[in-house]
C-alpha cells in the first residue's frame, strides 16, 4: 500500500509533487549504496577517477589488480557493480572499446570533470558524490537553496544509519567555500534579508560542464523513470537546450 501510495504521489506535474518523489535523504541512499557496500571498489575507485581525470583509458588487468585478484575469474560481476557505481556516485560510464584487449575507456555521462578535486584519500570521493547530490537537489529546489534548507540536507545525511561511510571533515566548509572557489556553485545573499542569508545556486563551472536535461536524464535513471515524467523539470530543461541551441547558432 506505500508503495502504491508513492507511485500516486509521483503521478503529479508539479515541482513540488517532483520533488516529493525525490527526497534529499533518498537521492543520498540512492547515489551511495553500491558506493559504500562493496568493499571491493575502496581502492579501485581512486584509480578509477583518477584515469577519468587524466582522460586515459583503463584495462581489465588494472581494474582486477586494485579491486582484488580473486575476481579475475568473475569479471563481469566485478565490472558490472563498477560501473553502476561509477554511473550513479558520478555520472561516469565504463564502457568497453576494445574487447580482445579488455580497453575501457571513462565516459563523462554527466559532464563533470572534478579536476582538482581528487585527493589521495578516500574523503575526497565522497566529496565528488556530494557535488553530484547538491546540484540535483539544486534543480529540484527550483535552480536555488537557502543557507537553512541546506544546513537541513547536511543534518539529514548526517543521520543515515551510512553515514560514517561517507563522512566528511567540515562538510559545510567544502560546501560554502570549496565549491564555490572550485566555481561549481555561487553564493549570494537574499535580498532584503536582515541578518543576512544566503542562498546557493549553479556556479559557472558546472553550467558549462553539464546541463539540467544531464541531471535530469540522471536524476531518471536513479529513480528507474523516464526524465518525461518529471513534467515541470523536463520542460525547464528542454527549454534551456533549446535556447543553448539558438545560442549556437547565432554564434556560428
Amino acid at each position: 500500500m506505500a508503495s502504491a501510495k508513492e507511485n500516486r504521489s509521483c503521478e503529479g506535474s508539479s515541482r513540488q509533487e517532483e520533488d516529493l518523489c525525490t527526497s534529499p535523504d533518498v537521492l543520498v541512499l540512492q547515489l551511495l549504496c553500491p558506493l559504500y557496500q562493496d568493499k571491493k571498489l575502496t581502492d579501485l575507485l581512486p584509480f578509477l577517477l583518477y584515469k577519468y581525470q587524466i582522460k586515459e583509458p583503463i584495462t581489465k588487468g588494472e581494474m582486477v589488480h586494485y579491486a582484488d585478484l580473486r575476481y579475475f575469474r568473475h569479471f563481469s560481476q566485478l565490472f558490472k557493480v563498477v560501473n553502476e557505481c561509477m554511473c550513479l556516485a558520478f555520472g561516469i560510464e565504463v564502457k568497453e572499446v576494445d574487447p580482445p584487449s579488455r580497453i575501457y575507456v571513462l565516459k563523462p555521462v554527466l559532464g563533470l570533470t572534478y579536476n582538482g578535486m581528487l585527493g589521495d584519500n578516500y574523503q575526497s570521493i565522497s566529496k565528488m558524490n556530494l557535488l553530484v547530490v547538491i546540484l540535483i537537489v539544486i534543480f529540484l529546489k527550483g535552480n536555488y537553496i537557502n543557507q537553512i534548507d541546506l544546513r537541513e540536507f547536511l543534518l539529514t545525511r548526517e543521520m543515515l544509519p551510512q553515514r560514517k561511510r561517507f563522512a566528511i571533515s567540515k562538510p559545510w566548509e567544502f560546501i560554502t567555500k570549496e565549491l564555490v572557489e572550485f566555481q561549481y556553485l555561487a553564493c549570494r545573499q537574499v535580498p532584503n534579508s536582515d541578518p543576512a542569508q544566503y542562498e546557493f545556486l549553479w556556479g559557472p563551472r558546472a553550467r558549462a560542464e553539464t546541463s539540467k536535461m544531464k541531471v535530469l536524464e540522471h536524476l531518471a535513471k536513479v529513480n528507474r523513470r523516464d526524465p518525461k515524467s518529471y513534467t515541470n523539470l523536463y520542460e525547464e530543461a528542454l527549454r534551456e537546450e533549446q535556447e543553448a541551441t539558438r545560442s549556437r547558432d547565432r554564434s556560428q
